[in-house]
């Protein structure tokens, strides 16, 4: 199957996409813990301005990009990990509200894992979310993340260099 998307890495110019999608409510619904009521970053130009500044161009110790669709050009999320602790590399997705249920998410994810594993060569990805986002949930176990443990209502799940790589060799 060939791919639909790829990774871009956004200029400063590209913000308008990203203000789009931190202040669309069906988007940032899993973020309304953080951001009551609804999700919504408060900020999101202010945000933009730091994610350009302190992420682009930081590998491996940090890495942006949106998912770009390759037939149209169009932007459909973002996908990011950063260095958490010494081989942790907590890591994120997120697809925009109108392109879900594509299939965007699971390409999205093995895009930022080849990208991870294979060019910045970090060792592991991890991901912490909610039990309740059974979605996410399925996704990351397709691409082969594994569950470290459940605390709290929060669902640890983690994919190494090594596992990944063996299992495209599968």
């Amino acid at each position: 199957m060939s791919p639909s998307l790829r990774l871009y890495i956004p200029r400063p110019e590209d913000g308008a996409f990203y203000i789009k999608m931190m202040t669309d409510p069906a988007t940032m619904a899993y973020n309304a813990p953080w951001f009551p009521p609804d999700g919504c970053i408060p900020d999101p130009e202010s945000e933009w301005d730091d994610l350009i500044s302190g992420w682009i161009g930081r590998e491996p110790e940090r890495f942006y990009a949106y998912l770009q669709r390759i037939s149209d050009g169009a932007f459909v999320g973002d996908v990011n990990y950063h260095k958490k602790a010494e081989g942790r590399y907590d890591m994120g997705i997120v697809v925009y509200a109108p392109e879900r249920g594509k299939g965007y998410a699971k390409e999205g994810l093995r895009l930022l894992a080849d990208r991870a594993f294979g060019i910045d060569g970090i060792p592991r990805l991890s991901n912490d979310f909610e039990t309740t986002r059974g979605a996410a949930y399925h996704v990351h176990k397709a691409v082969g993340f594994r569950e470290v443990g459940i605390s709290d209502g929060i669902v640890h799940l983690e994919l190494t260099r090594e596992e990944y790589l063996r299992s495209l060799a599968d």
